[in-house]
Order: structure tokens, then C-alpha cells, then sequence
């Protein structure tokens, strides 16, 4: 297995749809194509929670895939959330994704976890049942530590030296378990890519990671594709000015009452940059509101992020 290459960013582009409610291939083949376009850019993870995935029906998740293969045209791999709630089920819905043609597996956790904790053995367990299945190059996804699906260091690294799993999403979101963890990961594995999913707060772990795997990168993948180039050059100040730079963005994106809100005012500064036509949003998200669509594009006017159409004029 030649595994996946993410040592750079790593975007998890929303699903667009028409004006009616059904996805827009089109202008979801328009977004990839963008993203793809950027010398930086490593992957795209569809079907995750920036990408409404849990809000598409199978079908409609596996002909989005499609697309996205088609878009790229080998340019990158392309990584599907996979979200099955029983391991078995998890490991069929990875065969489908991998038959549609995709390339790596961004693995959920059960959702049930999330409420009342997981047993030992069984994280690992899902992932090895997934590769096995389908042949997916796996990507170990951390959640934050607040929630009960937030895997313990013994799980994680138990994850992380099996078979098929080539990188970690890591969003514990709290620093004194990544300062410990993240190296133990990394000594068990040398050759694991982390990948840091902290769109909020990003620079704290900008130092540390081998690239980024974030929704952010629907909206600035220039400036972040900088970022991380800052990151491995240990160049603080630098970063330091991209994340002030960005801050004004990432306060109206991610520092809202909800992150599920996030994945709306992606939506938003998409079509503040010319890439989607309208916002257009799946049951249960809703619509943030006029004032904060405002507050939205001011802000990428305060980080002067401008539309992408003119940004290739004047090129």
C-alpha cells in the first residue's frame, strides 16, 4: 500500500445544492475543482459534518463521490466520512464508497459513543473491520475531549499501529492531552501524519502537525496552505500574521453559539467568494440570519479575502 499523502491541506468541502434541496453536482464539481487547482491541497474529505454527510441518503452520498472522483481526475485522492452506526454496517458502507471510488476512510465514531462511552476493543475493532472490507486507507478521527467518544492514549495508539490507518484527525481540543499525546502517537508510529482539525484555533497546533484536515479550507485555502508552510518552518511570527490575518473569519465562522453553525457560514463565505450562487442548507441546520450574513462577509472584507473571479482577473 503506497498510502495517501496529506502533508499539507487537506479541505472537507460542504455539499451544495440546487435552490430545491437536492445536491447540486455541478457546483459541488465546481468547488472541487477550485480547491484542487491549489499546489497545497492534498485531499478532499467529503461526507463529513461540514458536508452535511449524515443529511444525504445513501445514494446521494455515493453518487457524490462520483462526482468528486470525476472533478479531481486523479489530481487527489478523495476521502469519504464513513459514519455507519454498527461495525459491521460501517465496513459495508466503506466497500460502497471504496466502489464508487474513493480512496480513504475518515472513520467516525459511533455515534452512540458519544452519550454513553465505548468499550475497549471495539474503536479498534471498527477500523480494522473497515480496512478489511474495503481496502480504505484510514484516517484515526479524535474527537474533542468534552464529548465520551474521545479515545483514551491506549486506544488511540492501538488504532494507530494497525494496518490500513495512515494519519490521525486529531480534535481533542484540549492542549495538556496533545502536548502528551500527539508525541506518543508519533513515536509509535514515525510514520503517521497528524493532522490538526482545531478550524477555531488553529495556531497552538500549527507546529506540530504534518497538515491540516478542516472545514476552514473551504473558504481560505490560500491562506491556510500558507499557515501550515509557516508551521514547518517553526516560523512563528509568520503564522502568527496569517492567524491575525484570518481571525476576523474565524470569529464569524467558528466562534458561534453552535459549531454546527459552522458549516452555514462556510456556506456563506463561499458565496461571498463567487464559488456557490447561494447558501442552501439541509434539515437541521438553519438559516443564521441576515445580521449575521453581514457580519460574515465583513469580516472577509476586514481579512481581505476577496471573491476568487477576481482574484484570477488580476492575476
Amino acid at each position: 500500500m503506497q498510502p495517501m499523502d496529506m502533508r499539507g491541506l487537506s479541505p472537507a468541502p460542504v455539499t451544495a445544492f440546487t435552490r430545491d434541496g437536492e445536491v447540486d453536482h455541478k457546483a459541488n464539481a465546481k468547488l472541487a475543482k477550485w480547491l484542487v487547482s491549489m499546489e497545497g491541497v492534498k485531499s478532499l474529505v467529503i461526507l463529513g459534518h461540514a458536508g452535511e454527510g449524515t443529511f444525504l441518503t445513501v445514494e446521494e452520498r455515493l453518487a457524490l463521490i462520483h462526482t468528486y472522483v470525476e472533478a479531481v481526475d486523479g489530481a487527489v485522492p478523495i476521502i469519504a466520512g464513513i459514519i455507519g452506526e454498527g461495525t459491521k454496517v460501517a465496513a459495508e458502507e466503506a466497500r460502497k464508497c471504496k466502489v464508487a471510488g474513493a480512496t480513504g476512510a475518515l472513520v467516525y465514531p459511533n455515534h452512540g459513543w458519544l452519550r454513553f462511552g465505548f468499550q475497549k476493543g471495539a474503536p479498534q475493532d471498527r477500523y480494522k473491520a473497515i480496512w478489511q472490507e474495503s481496502g480504505l486507507q484510514c484516517i484515526l478521527f479524535q474527537y474533542p475531549d468534552a464529548t465520551k467518544a474521545s479515545y483514551d492514549l491506549d486506544t488511540q495508539l492501538a488504532i494507530a499501529t494497525q494496518e490500513g490507518v495512515v494519519a490521525t484527525k486529531n480534535g481533542v481540543r484540549n492542549m495538556k492531552r496533545w502536548y502528551v499525546e500527539i508525541p506518543e502517537l508519533k513515536k509509535a508510529n514515525p510514520k503517521l501524519q497528524v493532522l490538526s482539525c482545531h478550524d477555531e484555533w488553529l495556531l497552538p497546533t500549527m507546529f506540530d502537525v504534518d497538515g491540516l484536515l478542516v472545514g476552514y479550507g473551504n473558504i481560505a485555502p490560500e491562506q491556510l496552505i500558507d499557515l501550515i508552510k509557516a508551521g514547518k518552518a517553526q516560523d512563528y511570527p509568520e503564522a502568527r500574521k496569517i492567524f491575525e490575518r484570518l481571525l476576523p473569519v474565524t470569529r464569524a465562522v467558528y466562534h458561534r453559539g453552535s459549531h454546527m453553525e459552522g458549516t452555514v457560514a462556510l456556506k456563506l463565505g463561499l458565496v461571498h467568494r463567487g464559488i456557490l450562487d447561494h447558501a442552501t442548507i439541509r434539515e437541521p441546520l438553519k438559516s443564521l440570519g441576515e445580521k449575521a450574513e453581514a457580519e460574515i462577509f465583513a469580516a472577509f472584507d476586514a481579512a481581505g479575502i476577496g471573491r476568487v473571479d477576481q482574484l484570477l482577473a488580476a492575476e
